[in-house]
């Protein structure tokens, strides 16, 4: 690219991002002056009756006021004991080193800090609630929590949780959990290697049952793709929720959906401040950096909502409050090589997907390689794990839907509107939704058909008036799932070419300079100093009983409790003007975070855009042009041609997918209910199916599929090559045969198309009286 087209290039990028910053201004500054609209509506109406300006009046009645003074001070006292009580748990928990947060029973089955290359991991049995029966015989899962900053458990947090859906199931359910302290020398191929194991293990314990589920949550769930990828053949379904695949990807529109963390990386300059705090901490990561991370994303809920939601209902709030302290506040460590190998190889490098990440034998993790199915869950309301990365990556490595069925995969994705990060795996709401489906879904999920699916929950009241759910999956081109969710067909994810090699950059700048000063000043009581007086720890043991000057607030808070009346409380007039107040600094504190992202996003397009730009060229990168020639001629992908080149080959195994594939509905939504009477029938009808390992079949499948949909009728007529031995026809119109005559199959009343294919099908495979040759020599 010469200079001149350099410049003009240059001016349209910062005109883009300055009518983007405009856009994002401008509903920012529209956010808060609804907020601000509402909060006024609500305080010019009484709560009870609705009746304007009760509030006002309350306000000039001295005896409300007196009352309402009282009530703040009584709430005071008790907020901020409920503070002291966050300390000493939090306190007592760092004395004993962590626990995890788990809400149910465990027992030890396998401890990763005995293994010949020890990792502080450890592999735990969830023992079930009385009366909760389990069946040895269903198939295990395995929950992976992520290791990003707090501890582990939050998956089985509660009893509706991940953990607790999979029991009342009657699954045995299994936890991989990490200690605080890693083993010296750990890497994250370690870590892989040993949930390996665990995995592993667990098929031992089980024979019997199908293969383990492994359920990811969040850095969990890139986890679970790695030891899936390496070890395919010990691996269940994959559950991987809001884990971040695609570190690049993210909305990037005008005015719609930023994700401010992708940012971080190049606005900090790359991967080296995460070496340095290594260093400054003598070889270990505080997990507390990642915490607060998490929290300068949403100022509003870290600094006030979720406080004055507390102090709002402090007669009922505080056990909940607590209990998620609890896991909130336990920050955990990581050694430098760990942290460094997850910016350097995901955050940064974003090189997961693309096969560069090599594992403990050398070969690279290769996400193809995973034989089963797998469901994706992510949230519109997620600005940690944006939908983009959750799924751009299975664009990036299969780059067509037929790429997808030939291989055999199947793929689903659970889309959330409106809840956020932690709430995929936290919400008691989405586990008694989403997760309980999700789980309904693994019970057939590797019988479906190899294929994108989209899966949908809708709720109805039932018989009794509780509320139930339908689930339905509708199968998806890769193509057009891609073109929805990036409206700028990826182009925002170029500058980040320029942030990996400004991190690369930095890295060994960093390595060469400071590096060496910083191992040298750092010593364990230098590293111990430092995370103590973190700013989230050094608030929590500030005020707790360890800090003399509370000695008076516990008594204090059991005077105010047997003395507090709380029928009347809430609905004080003036509680109105408190919550208004309130409103108006959570508004505030939100337009101050809308305005912050997006200067750091105009900061960063402004920056990182040129600079692409300038050295880059600006071409697309290869996952898109791959994408792009997939869309404009999908017959000359390679394994169309492969598949349609191979229509006359195969046996009765092929036969059974064409015809399957022949008769299948097309442009319908799948019930939950039709893909189980599906599963039915295949364990009532064995005898007639080929008996192939779960993941071969649906490569057949997905095979048949290909040819069917662009050549049907070269299909149907290539059929009787397939079946040259008359005994294997006899065979497969036997269980045409017994299909038709199931009432199951009959209550599913077939549509004329299938009925007219049927015709079809017994048409054009006449079988002979007697046995044939080819027929005797197969018998024999």
């Amino acid at each position: 690219m010469d200079a001149k087209n350099r410049i003009s290039r240059s001016q349209e990028i910062n005109a883009k991002v300055a009518r983007l910053f405009q856009k994002r201004s401008q509903i920012a500054q529209q956010g808060f002056s609804q907020r601000a609209h509402d909060a006024a509506t609500h305080l010019g109406a009484d709560r009870s009756t609705a009746s304007p300006g009760s509030a006002w009046a309350a306000a000039l009645d001295p005896w409300a006021g007196y009352r309402h003074a009282v009530d703040v001070m009584q709430r005071t006292v008790l907020f901020w004991d409920t503070l002291r009580q966050r300390g000493n748990s939090f306190v007592d928990q760092t004395s004993r080193g962590l626990q995890p947060v788990l809400h149910f029973d465990y027992e030890t089955v396998l401890d990763a800090r005995l293994f010949a290359r020890p990792v502080n991991y450890a592999l735990l049995r969830i023992l079930p609630p009385e009366g909760v029966p389990i069946d040895v015989r269903k198939r295990p899962y395995v929950i992976i929590d992520p290791r990003a900053g707090h501890g582990p458990g939050i998956g089985g947090f509660k009893d509706d949780s991940q953990a607790g859906v999979a029991l009342k199931a009657g699954h045995p359910v299994y936890f991989v959990i990490f200690f605080r302290d890693p083993e010296p020398g750990q890497t994250m191929l370690d870590v892989c290697a040993a949930e390996q194991q665990f995995v592993r293990k667990v098929c031992e314990l089980h024979p019997d049952s199908a293969k383990p589920a492994i359920v990811g949550n969040c850095q969990g769930g890139w986890a679970a793709m790695m030891v899936a990828s390496s070890d395919p053949d010990h691996t269940g379904p994959l559950v991987i929720n809001g884990a971040p695949m695609s570190y690049w990807s993210g909305a990037w529109s005008e005015g719609e959906g930023d994700n401010p963390m992708r940012y971080s990386g190049g606005m900090l300059g790359g991967t080296w401040l995460a070496s340095l705090t290594a260093d400054l901490g003598n070889g270990k990561f505080d997990g507390a950096h990642l915490v607060q991370n998490f929290e300068n994303l949403n100022p509003a809920n870290s600094l006030w909502d979720k406080y004055y939601h507390l102090f709002d209902n402090v007669d009922t709030e505080p056990p909940r409050f607590l209990d998620f302290e609890r896991w909130w506040g336990g920050y955990y460590l990581m050694n430098r090589e760990e942290i460094q190998w997850i910016t350097q190889n995901l955050f940064i490098g974003n090189k997961l997907w693309s096969g560069e990440v090599r594992g403990v034998g050398g070969g690279a993790f290769d996400l193809r390689d995973i034989k089963s199915p797998i469901i994706l869950f992510a949230s519109l309301g997620d600005n940690i794990t944006p939908p983009q990365q959750a799924f751009n990556w299975v664009a990036d490595i299969y780059g067509s839907t037929e790429e997808i069925k030939a291989r055999g995969q199947v793929i689903v994705g659970l889309m959330h509107k409106s809840i956020g990060h932690l709430g995929i795996f936290v919400s008691g709401q989405v586990a008694r939704k989403e997760h309980t489906q999700i789980t309904s879904v693994l019970e057939t999920i590797e019988t479906f058909p190899p294929g994108l699916y989209g899966m949908e929950i809708t709720e109805r009241e039932g018989a009794n008036g509780t509320t139930e759910y339908d689930v339905e999956l509708r199968e998806l081109r890769l193509e057009e799932v891609s073109a929805r969710f990036n409206r700028f067909e990826r182009m925002d994810e170029q500058p980040f070419e320029a942030v990996k090699r400004v991190s690369e950059l930095n890295q060994r700048a960093y390595e060469f300079f400071v590096q060496p000063f910083a191992q040298t000043m750092s010593n364990e009581t230098t590293a111990t100093l430092l995370r103590q007086f973190h700013p989230l720890r050094a608030q929590r043991w500030a005020f707790s009983d360890m800090n003399p000057w509370l000695a008076w607030l516990g008594p204090a808070a059991e005077a105010v409790s047997a003395t507090r009346k709380t029928d009347a409380q809430a609905d004080m007039p003036l509680r109105q003007f408190e919550r208004y107040g309130a409103d108006m600094v959570s508004a505030s504190l939100d337009f101050y975070r809308a305005m912050r992202d997006a200067a750091t996003e105009s900061a960063f397009f402004s920056l990182y855009g040129n600079m692409f730009s300038a050295y880059e060229g600006g071409e697309r990168n290869d996952a898109l042009e791959k994408s792009a020639q997939a869309e404009a001629n999908p017959r000359d992908l390679p394994f169309v041609k492969d598949a349609l080149s191979s229509m006359t080959e195969g046996g009765y195994s092929e036969a059974v997918a064409r015809v399957a594939c022949l008769l299948a509905r097309r442009g319908e939504a799948l019930p939950l209910a039709r893909l189980v009477l599906r599963q039915q029938l295949a364990e009532d009808y064995a005898e007639y199916l080929p008996q192939l390992p779960p993941d071969q079949w649906r490569r057949i499948r997905g095979e048949q599929e290909i040819i069917v949909s662009y050549e049907p009728d070269q299909a149907l007529a290539t059929l009787p090559v397939l079946l040259g031995d008359h005994e294997d026809r006899r065979k497969l119109l036997r269980l045409i045969a017994k299909l038709l005559a199931d009432s199951r199959v009959q209550g599913a009343e077939p549509t004329p198309a299938q009925l007219s294919m049927l015709e079809g099908i017994q048409s054009i495979l006449p079988v002979k009286a007697g046995r044939g040759p080819q027929a005797s020599a197969s018998a024999r």
